[in-house]
C-alpha cells in the first residue's frame, strides 16, 4: 500500500479527490451538511481522548487508486514508529446529505480495507446515525439513545449529541468534566465551597436564633412567668432575630408571657 500522505491529488491546492481511479471534485457544502459537520467537530473535540487527535477533511491515500478525505476523523497523535509516518485514522465520520448510497458504500469499503476501524454516517435527511458493518456489507442504523464507546474517546459519545444542538452541549459538558477540565473543575470546587459556606452560615444563623429563644425562656422562667406549651413552641420556632430581640427586651419588665408575645391572655 502507498503511504498515507502519498497523494494522487494536490492537498490544499485543489478540491480534487480520487476514488478508485475516478477524479472527483469535493464541492462546498449546503447549510444542512455544513451545519451538521460543524456540530460533529464541536462534539468530538471534547470527547477525543488524550494521545489522540481529531482532524477535519484530512486527505488520506486509502488505496492505490483512492485518495480522499472524510468529514471528521480521529487518529493516534504523533508518528508511527513502524512506518515513519502519521497514524491512520481509527474512526471516521461522514455527513450524508446529497451523497449517493453507492458513493458512500465505496468510501466505506476503501476506508475499512486500509484499516480504519469504524466509519459512521450522519444521515441529515433522516436524522440518523449509522455505522458501517464490513460483515454485513451495509450501514447499520444506531438507536438514538445509544452511545458510541471507543478507545479513542474519553467518555461514551451519545448518538443524540451528533444530531441535536442541545444534546451536543450536554455531551460536551459531560466529556469535559470526565477529562477534569481545569476551568470546570475550578467552577465545581468553587460551587462546593460556596455550598459549604452557605451551610455554615445557615448553621450559625440557626444557632443564634436558638440561643436567643433559649435566653428568652430562661428570663421568663427566672421571673416565674408561666409559659404554656404553645407559647414555648412559638418562641423556639421563631426565625426572626429582630422579633426575638423585641421579646427579650419586653421580657425584662413584662408581667406575663402574653404581654411579651403581644397576645391576649387565654381564659381558662
Amino acid at each position: 500500500m502507498p503511504g498515507l500522505d502519498e497523494h494522487l491529488v494536490k492537498p490544499e491546492v485543489t478540491r480534487d479527490e480520487m476514488v478508485r481511479g475516478e477524479r472527483m471534485v469535493a464541492m462546498p457544502s449546503l447549510p444542512e451538511h455544513g451545519d451538521r459537520h460543524f456540530g460533529i467537530d464541536y462534539v468530538l473535540g471534547a470527547h477525543v481522548k488524550a494521545d489522540y487527535v481529531g482532524s477535519t477533511d484530512l486527505l488520506t491515500r486509502f488505496s492505490v487508486e483512492s485518495n480522499f478525505a472524510t468529514d471528521t476523523c480521529i487518529r493516534r497523535n504523533g508518528v508511527n514508529a513502524e512506518t515513519g509516518e502519521r497514524y491512520l485514522e481509527e474512526v471516521a465520520f461522514e455527513v450524508v446529505n446529497t451523497q449517493s448510497a453507492k458513493a458512500l458504500r465505496i468510501r466505506a469499503e476503501d476506508l475499512t480495507a486500509r484499516g480504519v476501524r469504524r466509519f459512521f454516517a450522519i444521515v441529515v435527511k433522516k436524522g440518523e446515525v449509522a455505522e458501517w458493518s464490513s460483515e454485513k456489507g451495509r450501514f447499520v442504523t444506531l438507536a438514538k439513545d445509544a452511545e458510541i464507546v471507543d478507545p479513542t474517546l474519553a467518555t461514551p459519545l451519545p448518538v443524540r449529541a451528533l444530531l441535536d444542538a442541545a444534546e451536543a452541549d450536554n455531551g460536551v459538558a459531560r466529556a469535559l468534566l470526565s477529562k477534569n477540565n481545569p476551568v470546570l473543575a475550578a467552577a465545581q470546587k468553587k460551587q462546593r465551597e460556596e455550598g459549604r459556606e452557605e451551610g455554615r452560615e445557615e448553621g450559625r444563623e440557626e444557632g443564634l436564633l436558638k440561643g436567643k429563644a433559649s435566653a428568652l425562656l430562661a428570663i421568663l422562667a427566672a421571673r416565674k412567668l408561666s409559659v404554656d406549651a404553645e407559647t414555648r413552641q412559638t418562641i423556639m420556632a421563631c426565625k426572626s432575630a429582630q422579633t426575638l430581640d423585641r421579646w427579650l427586651k419586653k421580657a425584662v419588665t413584662a408581667k406575663s408571657a402574653e404581654e411579651v408575645m403581644g397576645t391576649a391572655p387565654r381564659r381558662g
